[in-house]
C-alpha cells in the first residue's frame, strides 16, 4: 500500500481495507450443499471380493430426515451386496454430530469405478440434494484414458484435438 508524504497511514489503510471489503462482498461464491458427505474406503479394493465404505453424513441446514440413494453407473463394473439397500433414511435428530453409514459393494472389473452418492433433504420449498461420486481404484492396472478424435497440428504447430461430426 502506497501513502503520501505526512498522510495518515492508518486512514489509507482503512480506505484500502474497506475497498477491499466492498470487493470481496460483491463477490459471488459458490453455494454450500445441504448435506455434507465424507467418506472412507475400508482396506485395498480387490476384483470380486467385498468392499466396504464408510459414509459420515450430516445435514448443514439443521436436524431434518436425509434420504441417501447410491447408484453405480455401469453394472458391468461393480454390483452391490445383496443385503445393501439402494436408498436408506437417516431419521431427524438433535444430535449435531455425523450419522455414520456403511455401503457394501463388489468390483467386477479392474480400474476406475464410481459410486455416487446423493443425499435429499425435504424442505419448505422442495427437496434440495447434494450428489458426489466416490471413487474406487480397483487392481495396480494403470489407468488408460480412452482418446476421441484425431490429435493434429495447426500452421503454428500448436495441438488441435478433431472430434469427428456426427450426422443424424
Amino acid at each position: 500500500m502506497l501513502a503520501a508524504c505526512g498522510a495518515d497511514t492508518d486512514s489509507t489503510q482503512a480506505a484500502g481495507q474497506d475497498k477491499k471489503t466492498r470487493e470481496v462482498g460483491a463477490m459471488t461464491a459458490k453455494p454450500q450443499g445441504p448435506v455434507s458427505i465424507d467418506y472412507r474406503i475400508i482396506g485395498t479394493p480387490i476384483l470380486g471380493q467385498p468392499l466396504a465404505i464408510d459414509l459420515e453424513v450430516t445435514s448443514t441446514i439443521g436436524p431434518q430426515a436425509i434420504t441417501l440413494s447410491y447408484r453405480v453407473n455401469d453394472s458391468t463394473a461393480m454390483e452391490f451386496m445383496e443385503s445393501q439397500p439402494a436408498e436408506t433414511t437417516i431419521a431427524a435428530g438433535s444430535d449435531e454430530g455425523p450419522s455414520l453409514r456403511q455401503v457394501r459393494l463388489v468390483p467386477l472389473r479392474e480400474g476406475r469405478l464410481f459410486l455416487n452418492v446423493s443425499a435429499s433433504v425435504e424442505i419448505d420449498g422442495g427437496t434440495v440434494s447434494t450428489s458426489m461420486a466416490i471413487p474406487i481404484e480397483v487392481g495396480t492396472a494403470v489407468r488408460q484414458i480412452d482418446e476421441n478424435g484425431v490429435i493434429m497440428t495447426d500452421e503454428n504447430d500448436n495441438p488441435i484435438h478433431s472430434l469427428p461430426a456426427s450426422e443424424n
